[in-house]
């Protein structure tokens, strides 16, 4: 009878929390993301002079440093247009504004092409870098990237790992976790330097760079996303298997979504 009563609170409690930071956080637009951030970024550069060049002429003396600039106001767009919705926002998105924002000035101020390399590089190991740094913190951004309250019920996991006394191994595992997670970022910026070297060549500012740059885009996807990703992955399910080892919990009663209903 004791037992009952210690159990069923907590329990009942875990499950409330769960339903309230369930209705609270808004999801992403997936396909406004792809869309805005990707997808209509490529197609403006490509055909934007083609389509709206003679509506850009009265503003820009250089069209294709007008269509640029309009192909980098949909993601702008986008980061203002999400926030205003969900209210929420975190380092790597503002990181991605400001690579936007960075692409676009090196192309309106006709700086030379070879630092575009060097900020598609710059900026994935450098949150690399704060991925490492963050240990030292305690706000490790392993939790905000893998193990985080939206994507793992961390309420169970911590309460198994107590029941366990297992706290101690989980940290050890969380940073075996975050050298993984910061090798994915050290394997992107590598990448991203040797793509944009390779397929931008043309000077910035022109239509050829414009058409260069979207093409870095298109094949970032394939050549760098997809392999981070993989890593990522890889990283994820080690955690879980850790996880499932320390606690007992199995993935259903560890992910949320997934979670069976149980009375």
């Amino acid at each position: 009878m004791n037992k009952l009563r210690i159990r069923n609170p907590a329990k009942h409690i875990l499950k409330n929390s769960e339903i309230i930071e369930k209705t609270s956080v808004k999801k992403e637009n997936t396909f406004l993301n792809l869309g805005f951030n990707l997808i209509l970024p490529i197609l403006f550069l490509n055909k934007g002079k083609q389509w709206f060049g003679e509506y850009l002429e009265p503003y820009f003396d250089n069209v294709a440093v007008g269509v640029l600039v309009v192909a980098i106001a949909f993601p702008v767009a986008y980061f203002i247009y999400d926030y205003l919705k969900r209210s929420k926002y975190n380092i790597f998105s503002i990181l991605g504004l400001i690579s936007v924002l960075l692409t676009g000035g090196i192309g309106i101020l006709e700086i030379p092409t070879q630092w575009l390399a060097v900020k598609e590089a710059a900026i994935p190991l450098l949150i690399g870098l704060a991925v490492l740094v963050s240990l030292k913190t305690p706000y490790p951004l392993i939790r905000t990237l893998l193990y985080n309250p939206e994507l793992i019920d961390v309420k169970k996991v911590q309460l198994a790992l107590i029941a366990h006394n297992s706290e101690s191994d989980f940290d050890r595992l969380l940073q075996r976790s975050t050298w993984l997670l910061a090798s994915s970022f050290l394997l992107s910026g590598v990448l991203n330097y040797f793509l944009a070297r390779w397929i931008v060549v043309s000077p910035s500012g022109t239509d050829a760079f414009n058409s260069e740059v979207s093409k870095m885009m298109a094949w970032s996807w394939p050549i760098i996303a997809i392999p981070s990703m993989v890593i990522m992955m890889y990283t994820l399910m080690k955690l879980l298997s850790g996880i499932k080892k320390m606690t007992g919990l199995e993935l259903d009663d560890v992910l949320l979504g997934v979670s069976k209903e149980n009375d």
